[in-house]
């Protein structure tokens, strides 16, 4: 079983710190509407709808207003209409960035991407340019107290998944991007509603930093980022020390 980065378990839970701003139900209801758009309205038949109606209910985003959204990506529906866009580029140190993004309008998304990595000390590069670097995988979130490590590890293995790494506070499960739905609703039966479900970039080649100010350089550029209502993601592959990032988010 691979290890777990305490690095991880931090950004997790500034996830969910982040989750409590207004501006992240404008994500996920865009992220609903565009599944919605281009599936069916019914999540049980549509995995990328049924992902990103658990996502609005982990943020606490109102029934009504899910139930919105989904109508907006219905045939007669009020949506814009959102492209999918991808931007690759570098944050400081050398670290990889994946920026995924949902827009009505690529010129203004594209140079607010650039002008973001350019006050950021990062560089907005070509696509392809980065994304070598990253595995696009499915990836499934419980809690630690859900299953002991053998046990989740077991039942992820025995589903279909590729692996399951666990920490003190998560269990992460990484299938193929076509087995998501399959390995989800499988460990569901036996575990329950997951935390999160949803396609996600893994890196294969890690960007190790030691120095503080260098890390915080990169995270200065992924909240900036995330802070952006057309972006619905950001990845690097960013391996920072532990001690370095237990200062920056504020741990004890």
């Amino acid at each position: 079983m691979a290890g777990h980065s305490k690095f991880k378990n931090i950004m997790h839970r500034k996830g969910a710190q982040d989750a409590k701003r207004a501006k992240i139900f404008t994500k996920v209801g865009r992220e609903i509407t565009v599944a919605a758009k281009l599936g069916s309205p019914d999540p049980e038949m549509n995995p990328r709808l049924r992902a990103a109606i658990i996502a609005a209910r982990q943020v606490n985003m109102p029934n009504d207003r899910i139930k919105r959204a989904i109508q907006s990506g219905c045939p007669g529906g009020d949506s814009a209409d959102y492209q999918e866009v991808r931007y690759e580029g570098y944050a400081s140190a050398g670290v990889a960035v994946i920026v995924d993004a949902l827009t009505d309008n690529r010129n203004r998304t594209a140079s607010e991407v650039r002008t973001i990595f350019s006050k950021n000390g990062g560089n907005l590069g070509e696509t392809g340019s980065v994304n070598f670097m990253f595995d696009r995988v499915g990836e499934i979130l419980y809690p630690a107290d859900k299953a002991g490590e053998d046990d989740m590890f077991e039942a992820s293995v025995e589903s279909g998944a590729q692996n399951c790494e666990s920490g003190d506070e998560y269990h992460e499960i990484y299938t193929a991007p076509e087995d998501l739905a399959a390995v989800r609703d499988t460990l569901e039966e036996r575990f329950g509603p997951a935390e999160k479900s949803a396609l996600a970039w893994k890196h294969n080649v890690g960007a190790p930093v030691s120095d503080e100010d260098q890390a915080k350089s990169v995270l200065r550029l992924v909240e900036a980022l995330e802070d952006s209502d057309d972006v619905q993601s950001v990845t690097t592959n960013l391996e920072a020390d532990d001690d370095v990032m237990q200062k920056l988010m504020g741990e004890e």
